[in-house]
């Protein structure tokens, strides 16, 4: 095992996945960062090697309690312990009431709160008797209030919420810093690109998140001395309307 420490990533998207992972990668840590394949973290990976970083890609199913208990195993046994872990797996889907299926809520259900819990119980194993660590979740606008069409989506996110602020009260006295971010509002990504064109061109006027940006903010959360946490953080464009 290096004597780095180790960062992981669940969720390690293209956009705001990937940016939190270079952002802890550029200050020393071994980025640790999990997709359902583990193909497409390739050029992420080669992004933070390229930098001059550390990183290591996993395929992983974190809905599978098998997979993730052994990934967090592999990564603390053969690569360094974890510091920081990031859950940002999305699940985002819009469905009307009447059309939303067993099988739909089910399964964004467990991409979105079941995965969580399963990240955040095995590294807070780890980090328990090293008497440290950081734990954050992403969130999301409906993690506060749910919307039309988006029932399966709220109930997820309202339950990764849940988990992060019972987390925060079990395990803050213990050293562990927990902490839940909400991203309200459209983010940079080719998604937002390719379907809300009108909605991607407010980027020129900032209007839009910058994935960067919210990577240095999880930094930041990272950094903060035990005297001064925040459990709950909300990130918005300047324009976004609350």
């Amino acid at each position: 095992m290096t004597d780095s420490k180790a960062a992981l990533v669940i969720g390690a998207g293209d956009a705001t996945g990937g940016a939190i992972a270079r952002r802890f990668a550029r200050e020393g840590f071994t980025a640790c960062v999990t997709r359902r394949h583990v193909d497409k973290l390739q050029p992420l990976v080669e992004r933070i090697r390229a930098d001059g970083g550390q990183a290591h890609g996993f395929g992983s199913d974190a809905r599978d309690e098998a997979q993730m208990t052994e990934l967090v195993a592999t990564i603390e046994r053969d690569i360094a312990p974890i510091e920081v872990a990031v859950f940002n797996i999305g699940a985002n889907v819009r469905f009307g009431i009447a059309e939303t299926t067993e099988r739909v809520y089910r399964k964004v259900w467990e991409m979105g709160a079941l995965a969580g819990f399963l990240m955040g119980r095995e590294v807070a194993k780890a980090m328990l008797p090293r008497g440290r660590g950081t734990i954050l979740f992403t969130g999301a606008t409906s993690s506060l209030r749910g919307s039309a069409g988006f029932a399966a989506f709220a109930g997820a996110k309202h339950a990764l919420r849940a988990l992060a602020q019972s987390m925060a009260r079990e395990l803050g006295p213990r050293g562990i810093h927990v902490a839940h971010v909400v991203i309200d509002g459209a983010i940079d990504t080719a998604f937002i690109k390719e379907n809300f064109p009108d909605r991607y061109a407010l980027k020129e006027r900032d209007g839009i998140l910058d994935p960067d940006a919210i990577a240095e903010n999880y930094w930041l959360l990272h950094q903060q001395p035990r005297s001064a946490w925040t459990h709950e953080l909300d990130l918005r464009p300047w324009i976004e309307k609350f």
